[in-house]
């Protein structure tokens, strides 16, 4: 989660007391085994052979993180909530993974650089997404890759859950925006529709939902 998250549309969440039950969203801590597979399956098509070195933003309590470590990928996260930092760190202890505290939008990495930055369900909450794109694609080596996974969905509940569009207007990014964003920024840009995946979800979802691989 980012500083944006904590300030900006999602003022109203406090992610480190959300953080106790996070996992309990099927997309978020991927238990049902259906939908661990289905999400695993997904990063193989997206990332890089291993090992690649994964930068995690937004990691949340790092279960995405998990996957790509079992897939043989050195993982460094950053999430805004030293409570999902702790989680994520838990959840990959004896992985070749580091958890940083931080924001996602301006990571705290220094001159470290890496073969993928992944984010998932964060660009669409800040307030700036075509300057922190051109950041992310400054953290990537030549030849890496950004793969954002986003959306279009109902506004954040207090839970911080984004399920439906049933609580008023929706929220996030269109894919058709995201591609124009990154076009100026990548050399390659493939969008992929998630929506009809139920097993990503846990459950049909009719809002949309997509990942987009851009590589420079």
């Amino acid at each position: 989660m980012t500083n944006e998250d904590a300030g900006g549309t999602w003022s109203g969440t406090d992610w480190d007391a959300v953080s106790a039950t996070f996992d309990d969203e099927p997309d978020h801590g991927l238990r049902d085994p259906a939908v661990r597979g289905a999400w695993a399956a997904r990063l193989r098509g997206w990332l890089p052979r291993a090992p690649a070195d994964v930068l995690d933003l937004g990691c949340g309590t790092g279960s995405l993180s998990l996957l790509a470590s079992e897939a043989r990928h050195r993982v460094t996260g950053v999430d805004l909530s030293p409570r999902m930092v702790a989680l994520a760190r838990a959840k990959l202890a004896g992985r070749d993974a580091v958890f940083l505290v931080g924001d996602a939008a301006a990571p705290p990495v220094g001159e470290q650089r890496f073969d993928v930055v992944l984010v998932r369900h964060v660009l669409w909450a800040l307030p700036d997404p075509g300057r922190v794109l051109r950041h992310w694609r400054g953290l990537l080596r030549p030849g890496g890759r950004l793969v954002l996974v986003e959306g279009v969905w109902g506004p954040p509940a207090p839970d911080g859950t984004t399920d439906g569009t049933e609580r008023g207007v929706p929220v996030g990014i269109p894919a058709d925006r995201l591609a124009g964003l990154l076009a100026p920024l990548a050399a390659d840009v493939r969008v992929e529709p998630l929506s009809g995946d139920s097993a990503l979800w846990g459950r049909e979802v009719a809002d949309e939902r997509y990942a987009v691989v851009a590589v420079p």
